[in-house]
């Protein structure tokens, strides 16, 4: 479930990349999808607990859907970034022994700056506006995550 999700949203933030305006500010350009694409780390991460290692295939798979459907240099460039972070937030999240929120939060924390900064710089809108923006929407993402994950995990303590 959580990997057909991660799929469709990879596919669906691409094309937001394309079809929505970006609006100009005194630090570059921005468009709204920098403000979504935060959860598709989220969905990575619940993908990745499915799939293990072969979460690299569903990230393969959802970029030559975007490659069909919405432009060739789009689907490139999103390959490209999710791969080098997906092996960066791999790293992170495998290596941490810790609970599933804090390895959410760490292996985001490492991944989605090189996520941000190689899809911007190859699709042309790597401008500090964007990069901040698509960054800061990612983490507070993952943050939401962690502070849910850490409130359960609380209440599923027995208390003293």
């Amino acid at each position: 479930m959580w990997t057909i999700a991660y799929i469709a949203l990879i596919v669906v933030v691409n094309w937001l990349f394309v079809a929505l305006p970006y609006f100009e500010t005194p630090f570059g350009s921005w468009t709204v999808a920098n403000l979504v694409v935060g959860f598709v780390f989220i969905l990575r991460d619940m993908a990745q607990r499915e799939l293990g290692n072969k979460v690299l295939i569903a990230t393969a798979f959802a970029g030559l859907v975007t490659y069909l459907t919405v432009d060739p240099a789009v689907a490139l460039a999103s390959v490209t970034a999710f791969m080098a972070s997906e092996i960066a937030d791999w790293g992170v999240y495998t290596a941490t022994r810790k609970p599933l929120g804090e390895r959410i939060l760490w292996s985001s924390a490492v991944s989605t700056p090189l996520d941000t900064a190689i899809f911007q710089h190859m699709i042309g809108i790597l401008t500090p506006a964007a990069f901040l923006l698509e960054t800061v929407s990612k983490m507070a993402a993952s943050v939401a995550v962690w502070w849910l994950l850490r409130q359960r995990e609380k209440a599923a303590k027995p208390l003293p």
